[in-house]
């Protein structure tokens, strides 16, 4: 009987589980990404916030939602858990697919207001398709720290 009751226990983990990685995230979940970030960057130090984005660390990446992080002067990608391939790399000027420099409006935006939204276009990797997406942003000491979400 114990054997049955834990078989069940874990079949019904495993499906909440997946409906959870099913729920796509809302701007809600894309705000309280970015605080925690901004909690560990005040409590940990950048770096250690850093090396876990990197690690594709489970509190930072959540499904399609993660949280990635540029420098504040330079626009530079600091870290980034999906395509680490563009760390170290300024893209501050490239534009999306409607000729938006989005990211040069992140830095300007975090900049001047510590915080906000971004809305512009991007490659869903669920999908493969370019979707209008909507970025948090939140300035922390001379970092920026972003979580998107794509507009359904």
């Amino acid at each position: 009987m114990k054997t049955l009751l834990r078989a069940s226990a874990l079949c019904l983990a495993m499906q909440t589980g997946m409906a959870q990685a099913d729920v796509e995230p809302t701007q809600k979940d894309a705000i309280a990404m970015v605080e925690k970030g901004a909690a560990m960057v005040k409590s940990q130090g950048k770096d250690e916030v850093m090396k876990r984005i990197a690690a594709r660390d489970p509190e930072f990446v959540v499904g399609s939602l993660y949280l990635y992080a540029r420098d504040l002067k330079s626009g530079v990608v600091l870290a980034h858990p999906i395509n680490p391939a563009i760390v170290g790399k300024d893209l501050i000027d490239v534009p999306d697919t409607n000729g938006k420099t989005y990211r040069r409006e992140i830095i300007e935006l975090a900049a001047k207001t510590g915080k906000g939204w971004v809305d512009y276009t991007y490659k869903n990797p669920a999908t493969g398709k370019i979707e209008p997406k909507t970025t948090y942003v939140l300035r922390v000491n001379d970092i920026v720290l972003e979580a998107g979400i794509y507009k359904k």
